[in-house]
């Protein structure tokens, strides 16, 4: 247990059994009444994002969330194994958790695995990663110069939109938190 002021961004919360990540935070002392302190909390299930006045110095209770630096090594049935980088233990985590992240993970990927009580509650990639292009269409001469996008298929099997000047087999940039085109990757 702590209080209102030991928050910090990042910090998780465990209000009434629910878990929720502090985004945002402002402590706030009005000129008239008590202090109070403006919270940004974010779901870390759903990710649902809602806005929380607490007043100054009441008690929280802190969450304690694991974050762990493991591989992704393949799937079994529906499920994604990964083997914690310290321990070697591996984990099954299910596709719930997984998400979308799944559509930018190969094997053998580092990925941060948050886990709270045993139980993975989120994974989580870097801000960007390094896929080849298994498909796309071959663009056009004439349309080279109007800025257009195409779809392309990339190895996991996800589709992003890239500039027309992309081609099949070549290793793109992709940011894992939006899907998008970041450039291309010279070797």
């Amino acid at each position: 247990m702590a209080t209102t002021n030991d928050l910090k961004n990042g910090l998780t919360l465990d209000i009434d059994g629910v878990l929720w990540n502090v985004v945002a935070f402002q402590h706030v002392k009005p000129g008239k009444g008590g202090a109070f302190v403006r919270t940004t909390l974010k779901n870390v299930l759903t990710g649902k994002v809602v806005d929380r006045t607490f007043n100054a110095g009441v008690k929280v209770e802190f969450a304690t969330v694991d974050k762990r630096e493991m591989t992704y090594l393949y799937r079994d049935g529906t499920d994604f194994v990964f083997m914690d980088s310290e321990s070697y233990d591996q984990i099954p985590v299910g596709p719930e958790v997984v998400g979308t992240v799944a559509d930018y993970m190969l094997e053998n990927t580092v990925a941060t695995v948050a886990l709270h009580d045993g139980a993975a509650l989120y994974v989580e990639l870097p801000a960007s990663v390094e896929l080849t292009i298994s498909h796309t269409d071959p663009g056009l001469q004439g349309d080279r110069s109007t800025g257009g996008t195409k779809p392309a298929e990339l190895e996991t099997g996800a589709t992003i939109q890239v500039p027309l000047f992309v081609t099949t087999g070549e290793k793109v940039k992709v940011d894992t938190r939006d899907g998008r085109y970041l450039g291309r990757v010279t070797s």
